[in-house]
């Protein structure tokens, strides 16, 4: 009976026999895959069953090479199958594990190998053929191209189809169960590491979003303090409405004043040749007409002055205003966080 020294996981191929290059998968999930020994042969095997349907059963001999294609899939030719293996692993830790007791395996076939051919030496001397003995019959040889020359007579072929048969009465009656509950093992252990980093991932974020909890209402108690101090600074928007409607008024005072002015010297200035008849009326035109100048620019002034005024308190209104509804939008979105996150705390603890 064959016992598993070694299992793992992978997904498993087989390259295309068409044309050599493509792989097809063997399953649509990961199988387990073992390192089997069968101590009655002496020779060591690599069996992967999927459902009761013996997917892999290669057997390792000392020429076979396990090769690393890339970071977690490797790969071996096997030439009594006619065909090559391929196993994709969860990590590159699962392939080098894979890859080192390849190696080891494939030590552990070359010396029983070596045993073997010597204990065959030392029974079977070449030296004591005699005249009546038979002769094997011509020799045929079992193992592929690149492997070591090991001969059989066709005689032996008949005890090894019947030791294979034998072999995989017993395979299917007993290892393939094995190898089904082992694979059932592992897929538990797989559910339990997975359902343990699940808990400590979810306890992890449970602390974190906690945290979270409490920065962000200190932080919505900080906006509401400042959206308070903003309302308390934005309470004058009725009297700088007053003072706008008082300058909207002097302004519109002081253009009537200045087109009256306007009116007046346009008067003064159609008249003046007229007047101009009389020195003493001449002189006296002039002065009031410089005055009313003088004060027509003393207007404008003021005009410009108001315009400025009126400029700077709207201009502070927009900013007070713009800053309050900067602080609301942040205090909504603060506000729509804080319930994602108790509808998540909710449900964890659900």
């Amino acid at each position: 009976r064959e016992q598993p020294i070694f299992s793992t996981r992978a997904h498993v191929f087989q390259i295309d026999p068409a044309t050599k290059r493509n792989w097809i998968p063997a399953s649509k999930h990961a199988l387990t895959v073992s390192y089997f020994y069968d101590a009655t042969r002496s020779v060591y095997r690599i069996i992967s069953v999927g459902g009761t349907k013996a997917i892999i059963n290669s057997t390792i001999t000392p020429n076979m090479t396990f090769t690393k294609t890339s970071q977690k899939f490797g790969q071996w030719a096997d030439s009594r199958a006619n065909t090559v293996y391929g196993l994709g692993f969860a990590s590159e830790q699962h392939l080098s594990q894979f890859a080192e007791k390849f190696q080891e395996v494939k030590e552990a076939a070359r010396l029983a190998r070596d045993k073997c051919q010597d204990k065959t030496e030392l029974t079977n001397p070449a030296l004591g053929i005699t005249s009546h003995q038979v002769l094997p019959s011509p020799i045929i040889s079992s193992n592929g191209p690149g492997e070591d020359k090991l001969f059989r007579s066709q005689s032996a072929d008949v005890e090894i189809t019947t030791e294979k048969e034998r072999l995989k009465k017993m395979l299917s009656e007993g290892s393939v169960s094995e190898v089904q509950w082992e694979a059932e093992f592992f897929s538990l252990q797989d559910n339990n590491s997975k359902l343990v980093a699940a808990l400590h991932e979810a306890n992890a974020n449970v602390d974190q979003w906690k945290k979270q909890l409490v920065a962000y209402q200190e932080e919505a108690e900080t906006l509401r303090q400042r959206v308070a101090e903003l309302e308390s600074r934005g309470t004058p928007d009725s009297s700088s409405e007053n003072n706008k409607e008082e300058l909207s008024q002097t302004l519109e005072e002081l253009e009537l004043l200045i087109k009256a002015k306007d009116e007046e010297i346009q008067l003064l200035k159609s008249h003046k040749c007229a007047r101009w008849e009389a020195e003493g009326e001449r002189e006296e035109t002039l002065q009031k007409l410089q005055e009313l100048e003088a004060r027509n620019a003393e207007l404008e002034r003021r005009l410009q002055l108001a315009e400025q005024s009126l400029a700077e308190s709207l201009a502070e209104r927009d900013k007070v205003q713009s800053e309050v509804a900067k602080v609301a939008e942040l205090m909504d979105v603060k506000i729509f966080e804080l319930s994602e996150i108790r509808q998540g705390l909710a449900k964890l603890v659900e």
